[in-house]
């Protein structure tokens, strides 16, 4: 791949460049994070949506209904949905792309589905790498939906700048909702299949949730918007609903410095990536594993083994020879 001539490609919104551009990222072609730098340079304009829940919400019918919303208004969109991990070739299941099928023809919008890699946060790093080249783009509105892991999906609250957090009537009690971390995350709740005779109860215990909370001026006061998304019931109410909170953001000078959070969560996530890369170069395991045979027997604490790991490690970086190499693990035990 030669960035130089294909970047271009991807900025005239070309499907098949973009769907080949996160291809390379998630594969971690060495080209991708230089792909990924020129993309930073046009990106910032698009409005990142996270969409998450418990699973059997209706995260994937609400993403579709909202997107349709959207495109008849003009506007772009991108979907990622976050797909579990197939257990047999370790990519997506692609369940969700499936089921967006109708809309996918458009040429306003763009889908891809993603494998969560064992990500325990609901959202795969490689997803937020996509994000930032769809972005670039030029598309409107990414809409980042996650795999639906219960109480974990943390990641996307990180990632997205409103998050709508999808739940139905069985969705459980006040108590219990309020352990939920969840309920932390987000920006405004959707409650869907309001049709079910549970519907008012479970409003009502969010409600009670949400004045639980500490308010200021700056603070977001959400709304529970209620849905029926097979039926396209309350689809606009959750446009209206984002677009209130993206307002609420932009008077407060809020949502730049989320963004500013946002990347410097990314910028320590790439250091802690690109020193473990290094830290488990081929030559340093096979010392470290020489290390552990010699230390069992011995009886050394693993924090002893460690710390000389990375005394080692320190070691290496400050005594590289004109020929690049280093020192391997060695105990000084």
């Amino acid at each position: 791949m030669n960035v130089e001539t294909f970047f271009p490609e991807l900025l005239k919104k070309n499907k098949r460049v973009i769907a080949r551009a996160i291809s390379y990222v998630e594969s971690e072609y060495p080209q991708a994070e230089e792909l990924l730098i020129k993309a930073h340079q046009h990106s910032g304009l698009a409005y990142r949506i996270g969409v998450t829940g418990p699973p059997g919400a209706g995260k994937s019918t609400i993403t579709n209904q909202l997107a349709k919303l959207y495109l008849q208004n003009g506007k772009s969109v991108a979907i990622i949905a976050v797909d579990p991990t197939s257990p047999f070739t370790g990519g997506a299941l692609l369940g969700d792309r499936v089921r967006m099928s109708d809309i996918g023809r458009n040429e306003n919008i763009f889908i891809r589905s993603m494998a969560t890699r064992g990500s325990l946060g609901g959202l795969c790093k490689k997803a937020i790498d996509a994000a930032d080249l769809l972005d670039a783009a030029g598309y409107e509105y990414i809409i980042l939906e996650t795999v639906g892991v219960g109480q974990s999906e943390l990641d996307i609250a990180k990632a997205a700048d409103t998050t709508m957090v999808v739940l139905v009537p069985e969705s459980g009690d006040a108590v219990q909702a309020m352990k939920a971390g969840l309920m932390e995350i987000a920006d405004f709740f959707v409650v869907n299949k309001c049709d079910r005779p549970a519907a008012e109860q479970a409003i009502n215990a969010l409600k009670t949730i949400l004045m639980l909370r500490n308010h200021d001026e700056k603070t977001f006061l959400p709304e529970i918007v209620k849905t029926i998304a097979q039926d396209n019931i309350g689809i606009e109410e959750i446009a209206k609903e984002i677009s209130r909170h993206q307002d609420h953001l932009k008077k407060f000078d809020l949502l730049s410095k989320k963004r500013i959070q946002r990347t410097k969560n990314r910028i320590k996530e790439i250091v802690e990536e690109k020193l473990t890369q290094n830290l488990w170069k081929q030559e340093n395991v096979f010392s470290f594993e020489r290390l552990i045979e010699k230390s069992f027997a011995q009886k050394i604490s693993p924090y002893t083994i460690a710390e000389d790991i990375l005394n080692t490690f320190k070691l290496n970086l400050s005594q590289k020879d004109e020929n690049g190499n280093t020192a391997s693990i060695s105990s000084s035990v």
